[in-house]
C-alpha cells in the first residue's frame, strides 16, 4: 500500500494547486472543469494511476474485485463502476498536466529518442472499427503494418521521461514538428537509430544546441564519431527497455477501448505510473561515470 500511498499524497498536492488555479484563473466556472460527484479529484487520479500497477489486465476487474472489495476504506465515498467510468475521462487534463509538469525528469545532456506503435485493434478488424475513425491511421513499424497510433518519447540516461507526443500510425519519426516538440527543453546529444538519418533534421537540431547522433548505413560513409558517443550508441537500447515497461508493465496499450477519451486516460495514467517504478532502465552508475571521465 506504500505506493498507493505515495500516489494519492503526490496527486492531492498536485490537485490543491491545480483547483485554486481553476478557481481564480480560467473564465469558464469551475463544474466546467473538475468534475462533478462526490469523490475527490486527487482519488479519481490515484485509483486509474494504481491500475496500472496492480498487475490486473483489465480495469473493470480491478474496480470491481480490488478497489471496491480491498481498497473500499481508502476510499469511502467511492462510486459504483458505471459512474466511475463515467467521471474518469474527466481527469485527462489534470494528470496530462501533472505529468508534464510534476513527473518528467530533468534533462543531462545525455538523450535518448525512439517511438513505439499502439495498436487500437487487430489488423483484420479495421474494416469495422469506428472507435478511433478520423484519429488512428495505418502505419509500418520494426514488426510490420499496424493500425493505431505512434507514441515518440525522448527520455535521459536514468530512464526518466522528458517528453513525449501522440501521432497517428502514419506519421514519420522524422517529422520536424514532432522532433522539436520532443527536444523543445533539451540539449546536448540526441542517441536514436537509423530511422531518425536526415540531414535536415540533424541541421534543425543543430541549431536548438542538440546533436543529433545515429549509427550510419551500409550504402553511407563512415564518419569520425567519438568512442564515448560510439558506446553511448550502444546503450541506446535503454529506451527500448523504457518502451517495453510501458507496454507490458503499465499496459499502455490494448484493444479494448470503447472510446478515445478512455483511452488517453489509459496512456496518461500509465506513463504516470511509470514514473513511480522504483526501478527504471537506465545505464548503470560505473557506466556513466566512465563515460563522462573518457
Amino acid at each position: 500500500m506504500e505506493e498507493l500511498l505515495a500516489i494519492f499524497c503526490d496527486t492531492d498536492d498536485f490537485c490543491k494547486e491545480y483547483e485554486e488555479y481553476c478557481t481564480h484563473h480560467l473564465l469558464v466556472s469551475r463544474e466546467e472543469i473538475i468534475p462533478q460527484t462526490r469523490m475527490y479529484l486527487s482519488e479519481i487520479m490515484t485509483i486509474v494511476i494504481y491500475f496500472h500497477l496492480s498487475h490486473y489486465r483489465t480495469f473493470k476487474w480491478y474496480y470491481k474485485y480490488y478497489v471496491e472489495k480491498i481498497l473500499k476504506p481508502y476510499f469511502p465515498k467511492l462510486v459504483s463502476y458505471n459512474r466511475f467510468v463515467e467521471i474518469m475521462r474527466m481527469a485527462i487534463v489534470p494528470m496530462t498536466l501533472y505529468l508534464i509538469g510534476k513527473r518528467f525528469g530533468k534533462c543531462t545532456g545525455i538523450n535518448f529518442v525512439d517511438s513505439t506503435t499502439l495498436d487500437v485493434c487487430d489488423t483484420h478488424r479495421v474494416h469495422c472499427h469506428k472507435v478511433f475513425k478520423g484519429f488512428a491511421d495505418w502505419g509500418k513499424g520494426s514488426m510490420g503494418w499496424f493500425y493505431g497510433f505512434k507514441l515518440h518519447l525522448a527520455i535521459n540516461e536514468q530512464g526518466e521521461i522528458l517528453s513525449f507526443c501522440l501521432t497517428s500510425g502514419n506519421v514519420d519519426d522524422r517529422n520536424l514538428k514532432v522532433m522539436e516538440h520532443l527536444t523543445k527543453k533539451m540539449y546536448g546529444k540526441l542517441f536514436a537509430d537509423r530511422g531518425y538519418i536526415s540531414e535536415k533534421l540533424f541541421t534543425r537540431l543543430l541549431k536548438n544546441n542538440v546533436t543529433l547522433i545515429t549509427k550510419i548505413k551500409k550504402n553511407m560513409k563512415n564518419k569520425l564519431v567519438k568512442m564515448n558517443d560510439k558506446l553511448l550508441l550502444r546503450k541506446r537500447a535503454v529506451i527500448e527497455s523504457v518502451n517495453d515497461f510501458l507496454k507490458n508493465i503499465c499496459q499502455i496499450e490494448h484493444t479494448r477501448h470503447r472510446s478515445v477519451d478512455n483511452f488517453l486516460v489509459n496512456l496518461i495514467a500509465g506513463m504516470i505510473a511509470y514514473t513511480f517504478l522504483p526501478k527504471k532502465p537506465s545505464l548503470i552508475q560505473h557506466d556513466r561515470k566512465a563515460l563522462v571521465q573518457y
